[in-house]
């Protein structure tokens, strides 16, 4: 990782701090940024499809409608349906968002640098998930895409 160096009243008394700037080459950086859009592409096309069902099973059903016979289940499946495809349409939006601000700190310069440390993301963990923003250890307990 690069280093900086910051003078204070113009002294001797450097002080290290870590660089915000990425530590990845840019055929790299080119690399994970087509991932990168591929991905939000697929997470788009999902997100889309799954909010066109939940408003397919919405419209399935008339509002009041009940039914007295073996198949009255029926329109608790489909709330269930609806409301299980509409989480999974917010996850994917939610992803496109991640997605989203990777491609920024690839814009910015940031990018492969942890957001709580301001250490190197490692490359194995960039290639697994392309739009990582914290290492490993400080992802631990947090929503998961």
């Amino acid at each position: 990782m690069a280093k900086a160096t910051k003078k204070s009243s113009g002294k001797a008394d450097e002080q290290e701090v870590a660089a915000v700037t990425t530590p990845y080459p840019p055929d790299f950086l080119e690399q994970q940024r087509e991932l990168l859009l591929e991905e939000r592409a697929r997470y788009v096309r999902s997100a889309d499809a799954l909010r066109a069902e939940a408003e397919s099973l919405a419209n399935e059903r008339e509002p009041g409608d009940v039914q007295f016979d073996e198949e009255s289940g029926e329109g608790d499946t489909l709330a269930v349906e609806r409301e299980r495809d509409l989480a999974l349409s917010a996850q994917a939006r939610a992803a496109v968002d991640a997605i989203d601000a990777a491609l920024l700190r690839i814009e910015h310069g940031t990018y492969g640098v942890c957001s709580v440390s301001g250490l190197p993301i490692p490359q194995e963990r960039l290639e697994a998930i392309p739009w990582a923003s914290e290492r490993v250890e400080y992802k631990a307990g947090s929503f998961r895409y």
